[in-house]
C-alpha cells in the first residue's frame, strides 16, 4: 500500500507542477490563481497547499524539475563526452540551454531570479542557488573527465575553470531572459562565440 500512495502522492505533485507550468505561461505569475492551478491539476485547493506554502514554492518545484531533467541527461555526455573539447562543452551546454524555455517562459524565470535574489536564506533561494551549484559541478565533472581522456591539460585548475564556463553561461542566460525578443539559437551562438577563447587556451 505505501508504494501505492507513494505513485499517487508523485502523480499529484506532477500534475500540479504542469497545471501550474501552464497556467503561469498562459495568465503569467501574478495572474494565476491557486483555485485555477487546482481546478486544472484536478485536486483540491487543500491539496495544493498540503504540498505547497504558496506560488513561488510551487514556481520553486518547477525550477528543480528543470535543472534536474538537464542534471540527468548531461551525465551522460560527462560519462561518454565528445572527441573534442569545444563539441564537449557545446554539447552539455546547449542540453541546459535548450531546455530552460521546456516548463518555463522567461516571465517565469525573471519571477524565480527575482525571488532568488529578494529572499536568498529563504528555502526557495536556498533552493536555487544548490540548483545552481549543481550546474557548476556538472561542468567542472566534465573538464575533469576531459582531462582524464588527455583532451584538456593537466596543469589548468579544472574546478576554477568549470565556475568560469558557468558564471559566463549564467550571466548571458539571465541577459537573455531579461529580453524577451532574444531566442534561444542567438544565446547559443554567442556561448559558442566566447568559449572558443577558453577551448583554445585549454587544450591539448
Amino acid at each position: 500500500m505505501s508504494g501505492l500512495r507513494a505513485r499517487q502522492k508523485a502523480d499529484r505533485h506532477r500534475r500540479i507542477i504542469e497545471a501550474a507550468a501552464a497556467l503561469f505561461r498562459d495568465a503569467g505569475y501574478e495572474g494565476a490563481k491557486i483555485e485555477a492551478i487546482a481546478m486544472q491539476a484536478e485536486v483540491s485547493v487543500g491539496t495544493i497547499y498540503n504540498y505547497y506554502e504558496n506560488k513561488g514554492d510551487i514556481l520553486g518545484a518547477i525550477v528543480s524539475l528543470e535543472v534536474n531533467e538537464v542534471l540527468n541527461a548531461g551525465r551522460g555526455v560527462v560519462a561518454r563526452p565528445p572527441a573534442n573539447v569545444g563539441d564537449a562543452l557545446d554539447t552539455l551546454i546547449g542540453i541546459y540551454i535548450e531546455h530552460s524555455l521546456h516548463y518555463l517562459s522567461k516571465e517565469m524565470w525573471r519571477q524565480a531570479m527575482a525571488i532568488s535574489t529578494q529572499l536568498p536564506d529563504s528555502p526557495f533561494g536556498q533552493a536555487y542557488t544548490a540548483l545552481d551549484r549543481s550546474l557548476t559541478e556538472q561542468i567542472r565533472a566534465l573538464i575533469a573527465r576531459l582531462q582524464e581522456i588527455g583532451l584538456v591539460r593537466q596543469d589548468i585548475d579544472g574546478a576554477a575553470l568549470g565556475e568560469l564556463i558557468f558564471n559566463n553561461m549564467n550571466m548571458m542566460f539571465i541577459e537573455f531572459v531579461k529580453r524577451d525578443e532574444a531566442r534561444i539559437p542567438e544565446l547559443r551562438a554567442a556561448i559558442r562565440r566566447q568559449n572558443r577563447i577558453l577551448v583554445a587556451a585549454i587544450g591539448v
